[in-house]
């Protein structure tokens, strides 16, 4: 009975968290079509170009803190060392500053030499406001990481919520009749700036509220620094080449044609439409690891190797079966949804063309933290170094062959390398992996990727039939209800969807009942 209930709860929590992030990324995404509405793609495309650098300095500042301190806390539970999680904390704390307040007193006077690196001087003035709230935004991570390292999931998913409401609502209201670009792009800033002092003074007073303390970093530093570099240096460099990309694919467009003005609208198009559009599959994945990966690493350092492996499995076959299911979707109606959302038909095409994207994405962001979970961020790091090179050599040679496309193909060339190094070296490490690997039923891979195109061409079809006699919203409504039916029946009569098998493989039913 008392394990029952810890799965009940545990389940539950899932659930909750999973619909927190859902709620806080639809939130997201409703504020950047008010973006695009407010202050166009011009606008969208300096604010993007701004946000590319700092979240480079973000990311330097934050980067694998959170999870370190997660893990440092889960591990110090797991040898009943309670003083060491309070070090943990008090080390995230200076290693963010250290990582991140010479930056603010440095660039924000000082800066003005950086203008160099944008295509466009006035996205500097941008990047500058952004800088503000740089700190405010570490120490919140460093919080968020404590939170989940204690297993508090609900929290940190509604301080996350609540920060985004709070960037929505300052956002629309100082947005209101901008009178340029720049001027609705800084706005936009400021609004950023505002969220990241709420939650982290809502964090913090959190944090104190449920009995956190501090201790002397000194024993844990020098082990969360080198355990937090190759997880930061990974996410140091995604954010290096999305500044790069945020650099260089506009001067590759300017050098195939375009002028500069339309070289920054369409980066505006593909980073501020299009990939909001894309990622929201990782909404579901990152709920996914945030619960998962606490339990995987404790059970890797218990040895556990048994839950370990299921909790691996059902993650993969999780993430897998969710790319495939919603990539039908994305094929046949995100030309509808980029006109509906955005009002661009660029967006809606880019959208559409984008979608096989999905399934190297979901595949390479579960692997990634499965992999850190269990002390292998230099791998990680090497995988991701090998992805990011073939993007930015698509960036580099593509855009006068294909223009803004070369983006799009240089993502999918990143995701697909960094997916299969991953899944070879999970599978190569980790032997228990390959213990009754024969019961995986072929036709659980095999069926879900054929059902991509004949369900992709019904959804097409079913949308051109509706929009014959429905306004775009019914007819994007009854296109995708008409898709869903037809996914859900393939999925049911193939045994690949049925109620107990969500049950035995929802990832997060196996954790233990020692606490309830």
């Amino acid at each position: 009975m008392k394990k029952s209930n810890a799965q009940n709860n545990v389940a539950v929590t899932a659930s909750v968290v999973t619909g927190l992030s859902v709620a806080e990324r639809g939130l997201g995404f409703l504020y950047r079509i008010s973006l695009s509405r407010l202050i166009g793609a011009e606008g969208l495309g300096l604010y993007q170009v701004a946000l590319s650098l700092f979240s480079l300095f973000l990311t330097i500042g934050t980067g694998g803190i959170p999870i370190t301190v997660s893990r440092m806390i889960s591990k110090s539970k797991a040898e009943n060392r309670p003083m060491d999680e309070r070090s943990a904390v008090s080390a995230g704390i200076f290693l963010s500053l250290l990582l991140t307040l010479p930056v603010c007193l440095l660039l924000i006077p000082f800066g003005d030499k950086l203008g160099f690196l944008f295509t466009d001087d006035r996205a500097f003035g941008v990047f500058r406001i952004l800088l503000i709230g740089l700190c405010f935004s570490s120490l919140y991570a460093v919080f968020r990481g404590s939170f989940w390292g204690n297993k508090q999931f609900l929290l940190p998913s509604v301080l996350e919520i609540a920060e985004e409401s709070v960037m929505v609502i300052v956002g629309v209201l100082l947005l209101q009749n901008v009178s340029s670009a720049a001027t609705g792009a800084e706005k936009a800033a400021w609004a950023v700036v505002i969220s990241y002092l709420f939650s982290f003074t809502a964090s913090f007073l959190c944090f104190l509220f449920k009995g956190g303390k501090f201790s002397k970093p000194k024993n844990l530093l020098k082990p969360l620094f080198n355990a937090t570099m190759p997880i930061t240096s990974v996410r140091a460099s995604n954010s290096l080449v999305n500044s790069a990309v945020a650099v260089l694919l506009p001067v590759m467009l300017v050098r195939a044609g375009l002028e500069s003005g339309e070289a920054i609208t369409l980066f505006g198009i593909v980073s501020g439409m299009v990939m909001p559009v894309l990622f929201i599959p990782s909404t579901v994945i990152g709920s996914l690891s945030l619960v998962l990966v606490p339990e995987l690493s404790e059970d890797f350092y218990r040895k556990n190797y048994d839950r370990l492996k299921k909790n691996i499995e059902r993650g993969l076959s999780f993430s897998f079966l969710l790319a495939c299911i919603l990539i039908p979707f994305f094929f046949a109606l995100g030309k509808d949804l980029g006109m509906l959302a955005f009002s661009n038909e660029k967006a809606g095409e880019i959208i559409a063309v984008s979608a096989p994207i999905l399934l190297p994405m979901s595949l390479t962001m579960i692997t990634t933290s499965m992999l850190n979970s269990m002390g292998f961020e230099k791998q990680t790091f090497l995988f991701y170094f090998i992805g990011a090179a073939a993007m930015l050599l698509c960036i580099l040679l593509l855009p006068s062959v294909c223009g803004i496309y070369a983006y799009v193909i240089g993502l999918g060339a990143s995701f697909i390398l960094t997916a299969v190094c991953n899944l070879i070296f999970l599978w190569k490490k980790c032997s228990f992996l390959q213990k009754r690997a024969g019961q995986v039923r072929v036709h659980r891979i095999t069926c879900p990727l054929f059902f991509i195109l004949p369900i992709s061409l019904f959804g097409k079809i079913a949308d051109v039939v509706f929009s014959m006699f429905a306004g775009e919203l019914l007819a994007l409504f009854l296109s995708a209800l008409v898709t869903a039916a037809l996914t859900l029946a393939l999925y049911l009569a193939t045994g690949l969807l049925n109620v107990e098998t969500l049950k035995k493989n929802f990832p997060f039913r196996t954790r233990r009942a020692k606490k309830s």
